[in-house]
C-alpha cells in the first residue's frame, strides 16, 4: 500500500507554498549561478584550474532550484516547530500504540483491543497503518483539520485485511476521526465500520518514545 494525498482543512493554503518557494527559486537561480561563476574566476585567477565548460552551469536553472527547495521543504523544512505552527499542520509520523474499545449496538461496552499505529508523513502525503493479532488497516484517503479550541484531528478512511488465520473476519472499509491534544503525544477519537464488518468504538493512540 503507498502513501496518498492528504487534505488540510483550517491551515495555510497549500498553493501558496508552491508559489512562495517558486518565487524564492526565480531570485536564487541566477543568484547561484553567479556565485558559481564568481568561485570558477577565482579558481582561475589563482591558477588551480584552467578552464571550465559552460555545461556546468546549465543545471542551475530555476526549476532545478524549485525542485531542491521543494523537496527538502517536503521531507524536512516543514516538520520544524516555528514553521509547522504557522503553516497549521501537525506533525503525526511516528510508532503509537492503539487502546480500542468496541461498544455494542445498545451503547455498552463490549471487548477491549489493542494495536500498533504506524504513520508515515510528509508534506504531501500520508498513511496511517494500523496492526492488530488478527487483522491490518492502511488508509485511503485522510484529511487533518486544524481547530482552535480542540486542537488538531485526523479524519481517515481505511480497508482492513484479516490474517489468514481468522476466517471469521472479513475485510471491511471504515472511517476514523481521532481528535490529538496540542502536544501531539496522545489521540482519541472513534471509528466505525462497515461493508463487511458493522462495528464501532473508541480508539486511544498514544505516541511512543
Amino acid at each position: 500500500m503507498l502513501d496518498h494525498e492528504y487534505s488540510v482543512l483550517g491551515g495555510l493554503n497549500r498553493a501558496r507554498i508552491g508559489h512562495t518557494i517558486g518565487a524564492i527559486a526565480a531570485v536564487a537561480a541566477p543568484l547561484i549561478v553567479a556565485l558559481v561563476l564568481a568561485g570558477v574566476g577565482l579558481l582561475k585567477c589563482y591558477g588551480i584550474i584552467n578552464e571550465v565548460p559552460n555545461w556546468v552551469v546549465w543545471p542551475v536553472s530555476a526549476a532545478t532550484v524549485y525542485g531542491a527547495l521543494y523537496w527538502l521543504f517536503a521531507k524536512y523544512a516543514w516538520k520544524f516547530w516555528p514553521l509547522r505552527s504557522f503553516l497549521k499542520v501537525p506533525d503525526l509520523s511516528g510508532d503509537w500504540h492503539c487502546e480500542g474499545q468496541t461498544i455494542n449496538p445498545d451503547r455498552t461496552p463490549s471487548y477491549l483491543w489493542e494495536g500498533e499505529v504506524t504513520i508515515t508523513q510528509n508534506w504531501d502525503k500520508l498513511r496511517v497503518r494500523l496492526k492488530t493479532a488478527q487483522s491490518g488497516s492502511n488508509s485511503i484517503a485522510a484529511a487533518l483539520v486544524h481547530d482552535e479550541i480542540d486542537g488538531f484531528r485526523l479524519l481517515y478512511n481505511y480497508r482492513n485485511d484479516p490474517r489468514v488465520d481468522q476466517p471469521e473476519l472479513q475485510p471491511h472499509r471504515g472511517f476514523a476521526d481521532i481528535t490529538f491534544k496540542p502536544d501531539l503525544m496522545t489521540g482519541e477519537g472513534e471509528y466505525f465500520n462497515g461493508q463487511g464488518r458493522f462495528t464501532f468504538g473508541l480508539m486511544k493512540l498514544t505516541r511512543k518514545v
